[in-house]
Formats: structure tokens, C-alpha cells, sequence
């Protein structure tokens, strides 16, 4: 359920950026594709649509993303998303074959690129002059 509600999120948190953050807009100009997250049996999964600069998400399988991450199961795929070095967690769930790419590797870096702009920005506290 975890998993499920996360991939949720990140379309919608990547649908917003695409309406109003510069740097992640940046990194979609050019960009007509459709990828995809989901948990290796297919139980769970989401598919994202990038398009004229701008992102959308459907639930279930894409007929034919041009990368797919697939994770062993919801648990690993929410621990492996949520982890403080995700690049790490990547590289040990290929290796251990609990993490399995479909198509390009190298849209998976971008992925993984475009994530980093997902972060809320830190809000700044003004201190008050005594």
C-alpha cells in the first residue's frame, strides 16, 4: 500500500514541478516519452507521461514504455525510493537482481536525474530583531 501511494505521489509531485519548476522543466525540453515503476509480479504499478514539457501519471502497465523499473516487491520498491543514498540502493538492487530495467538505461539516470528536483525547498526562518 506504501509502495502504491508513493508512486501516486511522485506524479503528482512531478506533474506540479513540471507546471512550475524551472530546473525540472529544463530537464524535460525535448523529452516525448513514457516510463514506468512497478513491482516485478506486475501487482502494483504506474506509468508516467512525459509531453510537451509537461508530466501525467495513469495508474497500471504501459503498453510500451521506453524504460521500466521493476522491483522485487511494494516494500523494497518504497525502501529503495525513500532511501538516503538512492544511488546505492539502485546499484545493490541490480546487482542482487531485486531491482530489473527494461529498455534504456540511460532515460533511467535521467529519471534519476529529474528526481533531485522533486525536493520541497527549505523554508528560511527570519529572525525577529529583539
Amino acid at each position: 500500500m506504501k509502495f502504491r501511494f508513493l508512486l501516486w505521489m511522485l506524479g503528482r509531485l512531478m506533474a506540479k514541478a513540471s507546471r512550475q519548476n524551472p530546473k525540472f522543466q529544463e530537464q524535460l525540453v525535448g523529452r516525448n516519452l513514457v516510463f514506468q515503476l512497478h513491482t516485478l509480479d506486475g501487482k502494483i504499478a504506474r506509468h508516467f507521461i512525459v509531453k510537451d514539457q509537461r508530466v501525467s501519471s495513469k495508474n497500471g502497465m504501459a503498453s510500451a514504455p521506453d524504460f521500466a523499473l521493476g522491483f522485487k516487491d511494494g516494500a523494497y520498491g518504497f525502501a529503495t525510493l525513500n532511501a538516503k543514498n538512492k544511488q546505492l540502493a539502485f546499484m545493490q538492487g541490480i546487482q542482487n537482481n531485486d531491482i530489473q530495467i527494461q529498455g534504456s538505461t540511460a532515460l533511467v539516470v535521467w529519471f534519476q536525474g529529474l528526481t533531485r528536483h522533486l525536493k520541497p525547498k527549505k523554508k528560511t526562518v527570519e529572525k525577529k530583531a529583539a
